[in-house]
């Protein structure tokens, strides 16, 4: 099997039409369609809902479902708020700035740049409380290879010592990178 990409990755959301203004205002996201349905197609629950699909550039879509019959929405209150997160690339660091100052200039706060070495990124909230981060990369030739090569022994050492292997240490500022 050869995957082709994804086609969509679907997040609740407390609003629909809230949700798409934000990130048309916030992210210049085409708003592409929207299915409702008053019955769920897969489960044949009654259980309207409102599905919208956003443009998130090269083929990408980000998808919400409005479920106005479901409790109200929440997080997962046992993972750190940092971890789950929607990432999109900006194809430089000028754009990552560019994309802070309108951010801001329209209320909303954001966290960085924070340097990952290989790319730097800002992080923010949508109206759901899902966080965002918008990402440039800054990899020098040759840092994603070698990443691609410790790989596996990184995910093995982690699998039987749950502390961060040092194959990439470079990444943290340990060492040079061997490139």
């Amino acid at each position: 099997m050869k995957l082709q990409g994804i086609h969509h990755v679907a997040y609740r959301c407390r609003d629909a039409k809230e949700t798409v203004a934000f990130y048309q205002k916030a992210l210049d996201m085409d708003f592409q369609l929207a299915i409702a349905e008053n019955e769920v197609p897969s489960t044949k629950e009654p259980d309207p809902y409102m599905h919208i699909f956003l443009d998130a550039g090269n083929g990408n879509v980000l998808a919400f479902f409005e479920l106005p019959n479901s409790p109200d929405m929440g997080r997962d209150e046992k993972t750190p708020e940092w971890v789950q997160h929607i990432a999109f690339k900006v194809d430089s660091m000028d754009a990552l700035l560019a994309a802070k100052d309108r951010l801001e200039g329209q209320g909303i706060e954001v966290l960085g740049p924070v340097d990952h070495t290989i790319f730097k990124s800002i992080y923010f909230f949508d109206p759901n409380g899902h966080r965002l981060e918008l990402a440039a990369n800054t990899d020098k030739p040759g840092m994603l290879a070698e990443l691609h090569r410790v790989a596996p022994d990184m995910l093995d050492e982690w699998s039987k010592t749950k502390k961060a292997p040092q194959h990439a240490a470079w990444l943290h500022g340990e060492g040079e990178f061997p490139g």
